[in-house]
């Protein structure tokens, strides 16, 4: 036999971000603890809306399996005699076990047959174990922060309100912050606010949407979707997918029901951005697009509640957004009252960390960071001014008054006023771009002016806090610099941009001297410490891109101060495991490599006329044919290719360890034959050390 379980955790409204992993980590921890009690179900499910989480199990069994455990005793031939009686040693194991010898069974165990008792405990009731269940979800739940309330001690994303926990008919014995769980649910707060009765677990989904509660937020997500879209369609448009924005609804509401807006045309005279910021992430209202991709002066809002007295519920969205947009529009026109350029100076007045100095300073040192990357990068000579002109005007929207009221748009406003200004079109776009990307799964700069500037600021940042011992740890990274490095390597990466990341890490450092600013780490401490940073950065990347770990830590070995060219070898080495020449090289690299690392590198000097047997002769013959062929690849970054050609290396090594002894007891041979070796694994250095790789 078997019941449904529902435990419902009533709470004031709980942000909408904390859901998602809440009702993971309900699912995960009901799961496991099932199992481990050796308690069978169906399936467990986790639910929620603003006023509840909630853990339903379908067809949880009313007791726990029985335990049965095997315990091992002497072997077979010690436990019975040539008669097949019990010896003394069975006997005295079944006596010490509580069994009866005739119970003992024969296993298999490590290549010999042994005696085994089985002792087998019967299941506990499922109703005395659920207490136990639903108290170690609640006090396991992670919250990114959680609250106390009352005089009370626990801590939950917000107070608990009411319990519900039902077994089938049954209610589960349970207290928790001062509460009692009952057969009680409550359903929307102004609609139908309860208490309501739950005769059984089978019945609490109808009685709450009886009281208008959809408690699947799954089917929340369709009914929102779904409705927003044909309000669309009947307005004659269309809204764009927008999964952020969907699932911050879903969690907002119990009863979704969705309502049209307008607002006047005069304001699509705005750019688009400043319309479409305060309508989705300050309003969490759909814009509607006509087929053209072209914004419409409608808005589709969605009401927690029924379908009655929308007008007014509509009114009073339309006056909200009438308001913030007048207030974009007036600053629009404030702002262009005087240049982009002019507002720099202000910059002064903002404070870009407290030890680092001022967003001017900054900015100063965003022009000539950008300059030096640019001409690291050997960019075409008239676009430098362009950079560094971009670099000049990157931060100054900050001082606007829509950025002000808009913090979103920073980047956005600048590109939209240096165009106004008569800035070049790439100055334009570089402004908005040097903050890309933005998030993980952002897109990337697609301007050179863009990538440049966007990897001064980036350096910038991160050089100023780990100078400054601004280093993340653990789960705390208040200044996101994690995200600026995921973002500055993968511009390195994604667009082959070749520099020294040490050089660069050393300019943005020269940086701040020159702006007098004193860092407390030295600029070795700072190469270090943010070198393996990036490096980290980039082997997530690589994992991301499917190559393999080992395939990772053999290219990194090799060296990843050039991102762009870490990356690419690592790329090329991946598909080079699947040539029929990686085994070759890797057994010449690894037969070279555990030789030549007999001898320090300072004592070795390849001497090719001191080589004496014809193999020797061979081996250097085919290295300089190969590195030739090699050389080149790998100055263009094939290294798929230059691997081939390596991999042609192997039978003349194989030929050169069976026709000579590498260790000779003349120290002039030896070191000789050695620094062949030397070379033939510095060649193959070059892309990865194949010493790293798993077979």
């Amino acid at each position: 036999m078997a019941r449904d379980l529902v435990f419902e955790i009533g709470t004031e409204e709980i942000p909408a971000r904390y859901m998602p992993p809440a009702l993971q980590q309900m699912s995960s921890l009901a799961e496991q603890f099932l199992q481990e009690h050796r308690l069978t179900y169906q399936k467990v499910s986790s639910y929620g809306t603003p006023r509840r989480l909630v853990l339903y199990v379908n067809g949880l069994a009313q007791q726990q399996g029985e335990l049965v455990e095997e315990i091992k005793g002497p072997p077979l031939k010690a436990a019975y005699n040539a008669d097949g009686q019990p010896t003394k040693a069975a006997l005295g194991f079944a006596r010490n076990q509580g069994v009866k010898v005739e119970e003992l069974v024969t296993r298999h165990f490590k290549g010999g047959e042994y005696v085994f008792a089985l002792k087998k405990e019967g299941g506990r009731p499922t109703r005395e174990i659920l207490p136990e269940l639903l108290l170690h979800i609640v006090n396991n739940l992670n919250f990114p922060r959680p609250m106390r309330w009352g005089n009370l001690e626990m801590r939950f994303a917000r107070p608990v309100r009411w319990l519900l926990a039902l077994f089938g008919e049954e209610v589960i014995p349970l207290e928790l912050a001062g509460l009692k769980a009952g057969a009680d649910t409550y359903g929307h707060r102004f609609l139908s606010p309860g208490p309501h009765r739950v005769a059984s677990a089978a019945d609490y989904f109808k009685v709450l949407e009886d009281n208008y509660v959809v408690v699947d937020q799954q089917r929340r997500r369709r009914l929102i979707w779904e409705q927003i879209t044909a309000l669309a369609q009947r307005e004659g448009g269309r809204v764009k997918e927008d999964d952020e924005l969907l699932e911050e609804i879903t969690y907002l509401l119990e009863y979704p029901t969705a309502l049209t807006g307008y607002f006047n045309m005069e304001y699509l005279q705005l750019p688009v951005e400043v319309i479409v910021t305060p309508m989705r992430d300050h309003q969490r209202y759909f814009p509607v697009w006509n087929d053209r991709d072209e914004l419409l002066p409608i808005f589709i809002a969605v009401n927690n509640g029924t379908a009655d007295h929308l007008d007014i519920i509509s009114r009073g969205n339309e006056k909200v957004l009438a308001a913030r947009l007048a207030d974009a529009a007036f600053f629009y026109r404030e702002d262009q009252k005087t240049s982009l350029d002019s507002k720099v100076a202000k910059l002064k007045e903002i404070i870009f960390q407290e030890s680092l100095g001022t967003m001017l300073a900054k900015t100063r040192r965003l022009q000539r960071l950008a300059g030096s990357l640019a001409r690291t990068l050997d960019l075409p000579a008239e676009l430098i001014p362009v950079i560094e002109r971009t670099a000049r005007l990157a931060k100054a929207d900050l001082v606007t008054a829509m950025v002000y009221e808009f913090p979103e748009l920073q980047g956005i406003m600048g590109s939209y006023y240096a165009a106004i200004d008569g800035e070049e079109e790439e100055v334009c776009q570089g402004i908005k771009q040097h903050y890309w990307p933005r998030y993980a799964g952002d897109h990337l700069p697609d301007t050179l002016t863009g990538m440049v500037v966007s990897l001064a600021d980036r350096l910038d940042t991160l050089v100023g806090c780990f100078g400054t011992g601004l280093i993340p740890t653990g789960s705390q990274d208040p200044y996101a610099l994690r995200r600026q490095a995921t973002g500055l390597v993968n511009i390195a990466v994604e667009f082959n941009l070749r520099f020294s990341l040490a050089g660069a890490i050393a300019a943005a450092y020269e940086g701040y001297q020159v702006e007098a600013v004193e860092l407390a780490q030295s600029i070795s401490a700072v190469q270090e410490q943010l070198a393996q940073f990036c490096r980290q950065r980039l082997e997530h990347i690589l994992v991301e891109k499917g190559i393999r770990y080992d395939v990772i830590q053999a290219t990194l070995a090799a060296g990843s101060d050039d991102l762009a060219d870490a990356y690419h070898r690592a790329r090329d080495l991946n598909s080079f495991r699947q040539e029929q020449g990686f085994a070759a090289l890797q057994t010449a690299f690894t037969r070279a490599f555990n030789l030549a690392r007999q001898a320090s590198r300072e004592e070795l000097c390849l001497r090719p006329e001191a080589l004496q047997e014809e193999v020797e002769k061979k081996l250097y013959e085919v290295l300089a044919r190969v590195r030739q062929e090699a050389e080149p690849l790998l100055q263009a970054g094939s290294y798929l290719e230059a691997l081939k050609a390596m991999s042609a290396l192997q039978q003349p090594i194989d030929a050169f360890f069976d026709g000579v002894l590498v260790m000779a007891p003349e120290e002039n041979i030896r070191k000789n034959r050695l620094a062949l070796l030397q070379a033939v694994v510095d060649l193959v250095l070059q892309v990865a050390d194949f010493s790293q790789l798993v077979p």
